[in-house]
């Protein structure tokens, strides 16, 4: 069977262009004018663009006494009416298990239940001498980046030591260090100050981590990778300081090697949000945290000048009102102290359309450059091009028709995300998917569903390179 998309303009992040697409099979076969298919789908009025490519999610992951509310079938089926295709979710190493075994912990909880293509990051908490020997294993596992953590003491954080020997393994093996990072033991003694002067709101989350923290740890680490001459990726930045220690490093001639990513949801929130009446600032809860509006010009400059290659999610959604009608727990665990409220903001389902509507159609960023973030960069990056994250013959026929008229108000009561709230409450989203293919299934059509669990399939990614 074959399939033609026909009367649409093709944009990709180099080119934007008016041709018809073939689909045969999974892959493009041919772009042109004239083409002949057994089915057309109409793409009048639209733009047909790669699918998005999310390289920063947390699905059914286990997190502070509960798990994400998202598995790998709500999540994706949230992720295909936005327009994302594919993501990379981080599977996190329990203390004594070899990388494989994470590994295959989150195969499991993938198998028979996704739906657009997936691969996964593995972080690593616990390096043994084993597990160390162990990290060039990855590029057969189809892994080939590794996450550390600098904050999250006693849980998640490594020491210096840790990370400076997961990098000099790294740079011998073609594999990509990513980094969280904040000052982990600076925040745990701010936090412990806080709880014991009964300082114990939401707000405080965001007040006992400072952006100076954040930009200490990504100056850091940057110089410990630019010493191992390992490449880093530094997820979730947040802040004009840790975007200037990106921009040193990148005009020091690390623009191969130092790479980072912002999230959508840090282009629109500040930490007073954290401080809404009552409760309600748990919503906006994740680390690191929301900072200052001028952070927010800081961060769109970032992705237009290409200090800020990729922009992601973080999506590690939990309820707020959870532990009800067959609910996990969610956010209410925290209610007696912040230091106990589950970190992480939904994201998968609005990131596109975000970006869409006050990113391209505002002038911040060009339509080209939408996809470039959102797309062609994460599979460039993580091993994936030219099989995703372009339009081009023998390319998976990852697709979305976007119609940059279509109007969507985003709601709770409407969303696909499985969750009580969306941070985005009433906002109206001007462009939409009005299709939505993964390797040329028919997922999303005119807002209908149109996708099959278990469809999904793992991508093996190559070594790092450029």
């Amino acid at each position: 069977m074959s399939t033609i998309i026909r009367g649409g303009t093709i944009v990709t992040a180099s080119d934007t262009f008016a041709a018809d697409l073939l689909i045969e099979g999974e892959q493009v076969a041919a772009i042109g004018k004239g083409l002949q298919g057994d089915t057309v789908l109409d793409a009048t009025g639209a733009y047909i663009i790669p699918g998005g490519i999310d390289v920063h999610t947390h699905l059914d992951m286990p997190f502070g006494g509960t798990c994400s509310s998202d598995d790998f079938f709500t999540g994706h089926r949230a992720a295909a009416f936005g327009g994302t295709t594919m993501h990379i979710d981080f599977s996190i190493q329990p203390k004594g298990a070899t990388l494989r075994e994470t590994i295959e912990l989150w195969h499991a909880r993938a198998r028979g239940n996704s739906v657009i293509d997936y691969g996964f990051h593995v972080a690593i908490t616990d390096l043994t001498d084993q597990v160390l020997q162990e990290m060039p294993n990855c590029i057969q596992y189809g892994v080939p980046s590794m996450k550390l953590f600098m904050a999250y003491k006693g849980v998640l954080q490594v020491d210096d030591t840790t990370l400076f020997r997961a990098m000099r393994q790294a740079a011998q093996h073609q594999l990509l260090i990513m980094v969280h990072a904040e000052n982990g033991d600076a925040i745990d003694l701010l936090t412990k100050e806080a709880v014991a002067a009964g300082n114990l709101a939401p707000k405080y989350h965001a007040l006992t981590r400072p952006p100076e923290l954040e930009a200490e740890a990504t100056a850091r680490a940057i110089r410990l990778a630019e010493v191992a001459g390992a490449p880093l990726y530094v997820v979730h930045l947040t802040n004009s300081g840790a975007l200037e220690a990106v921009r040193l490093a990148r005009a020091r001639g690390g623009a191969g090697q130092i790479f980072a990513e912002t999230c959508a949801n840090y282009f629109f929130f500040t930490w007073h949000d954290l401080d809404r009446e009552g409760f309600e600032g748990a919503k906006w809860v994740c680390s690191p945290p929301f900072r200052e509006q001028a952070d927010q010009e800081a961060l769109w400059q970032g992705v237009a000048d290409n200090s800020l290659q990729v922009v992601s999610t973080d999506h590690c959604p939990f309820w707020f009102e959870g532990g009800r009608d067959g609910r996990i727990a969610g956010k209410e665990l925290g209610r007696a102290s912040f230091a106990q409220i589950p970190n992480g903001c939904p994201g998968i389902e609005e990131r596109m359309m975000l970006l869409f509507t006050h990113g391209v159609r505002t002038g911040k960023i060009t339509l080209n450059r939408w996809v470039e973030l959102t797309s062609t960069n994460p599979a460039k990056l993580f091993g994936c091009y030219p099989r995703k994250g372009v339009i081009a013959p023998g390319a998976d026929a990852d697709l979305v028709i976007w119609d940059p008229t279509l109007r969507r108000k985003l709601s709770a009561a409407t969303q696909y995300q499985n969750l009580d709230y969306t941070l985005y409450e009433g906002w109206e989203m001007v462009g939409a998917p009005r299709s939505v293919l993964s390797r040329g299934r028919l997922l999303v059509h005119d807002g209908q569903w149109h996708g099959e669990a278990g469809s999904g399939q793992f991508v093996h990614r190559r070594p790092f390179s450029l």
